[in-house]
């Protein structure tokens, strides 16, 4: 049974910031305590905004919904959930559900990799490199290029959504002289455009064979999406900003998108991202877990379709000083596998 909750935090700071207002990134680290003595770990986790609320929900309505509760990764977030419904299905309600959900499978897995726990498809999956910085200069971004070129990597991804289209333009030509026609090349948009403006610029862009467009509209606006992927040939892909298996259903249903990218931490855990990626299998839709490469890495290695794992320049859990020796993972050349030791976050 559950005796405690605890929440330590942390704000990690960015070798190189995600924008002139995301120098960190802000982290909970929320560890349980059974009646036993035996204890798990696992992190809540927010770039930008709530950090201090999610705590706060944490420290207060979570922790006394848990104790006393049995250390059950599923019925607890099923319990969990349905006693914090009336602050909400998304934000950061499951944000800090992801806390206390990664902590129990901190618990279930022991000594044990999540990897061996989950059962292994496959012995590595390929990594792509991925720019969160759509502040830097044409230079930087073009040095950032001839780093993913020099590294091999299969695939690599950049963000979009300037104000002036001929930018981005410039910009997505550059990237693609630099990585070769074989390299996979995604944009990401992170949902700044409308439809009008996603139609004209994947109009304007899909001359550079694009692999997917990541969040190329508002998040929730389920119709806009569907008509997009009616209208344009490049791929959509969308999730990272989807908090529920429910809004995840409606997606796959209305045919919305080709890749889904569940966060583990946004959409509350790893159980409800094994619900997730099931719902997906089910239409057929590949799952490429977002960010979290370490934590992301060991699920693609156990899901049902071969998937890249993300990685963002210099942001990984181990660069941002959050994983403890070993690493769970280990990266080499543009391939990702298991260590086969357990995920140990660093305090």
């Amino acid at each position: 049974m559950i005796k405690d909750l605890s929440v330590a935090a942390r704000s990690v700071p960015l070798a190189r910031p995600w924008g002139a207002d995301v120098q960190h990134n802000h982290v909970l680290l929320v560890t349980l305590t059974l009646d036993d003595g035996r204890t798990g770990t696992g992190i809540s986790w927010t770039p930008q905004i709530g950090a201090h609320a999610v705590r706060a929900l944490l420290e207060h309505d979570v922790r006394d919904a848990v104790i006393g509760l049995p250390e059950h990764p599923g019925a607890i977030w099923d319990e969990l959930s349905a006693h914090l419904g009336e602050a909400g299905r998304s934000g950061i309600v499951p944000i800090a559900m992801a806390g206390v959900d990664l902590a129990l499978w901190d618990l279930e897995c022991g000594d044990r990799s999540l990897v061996d726990v989950l059962g292994a498809r496959r012995d590595s999956v390929p990594v792509y490199g991925s720019g969160i910085n759509r502040h830097y200069s044409l230079d930087e971004l073009t040095a950032q290029a001839e780093r993913w070129a020099a590294a091999a990597y299969p695939a690599v991804k950049i963000k979009v959504g300037l104000p002036s289209l001929a930018e981005d333009v410039e910009r997505v030509a550059a990237v693609r002289e630099i990585v070769g026609p074989d390299t996979a090349l995604m944009i990401d948009a992170n949902q700044r455009w409308d439809l009008h403006r996603a139609r004209t610029a994947l109009r304007a862009l899909e001359r550079f064979d694009l692999f997917w467009v990541e969040e190329p509209l508002p998040a929730d606006d389920l119709a806009a999406h569907v008509e997009l992927r009616r209208s344009v040939g490049t791929p959509i892909a969308v999730g990272e900003n989807i908090a529920t298996a429910h809004g995840f259903r409606d997606l796959l249903t209305a045919g919305a998108c080709d890749v889904v990218q569940p966060n583990v931490v946004r959409v509350g855990g790893i159980t409800p991202f094994l619900r997730i990626a099931d719902l997906a299998r089910v239409f057929d839709v590949p799952v490429y877990p977002h960010l979290m490469t370490e934590l992301s890495g060991q699920l693609a290695l156990a899901l049902h379709h071969p998937v890249m794992v993300e990685v963002p320049e210099d942001a990984t859990l181990t660069d941002l000083g959050l994983l403890a020796d070993p690493s769970p993972v280990e990266i080499a050349g543009a391939e990702l596998r298991a260590t086969g030791a357990p995920t140990r976050w660093s305090r």
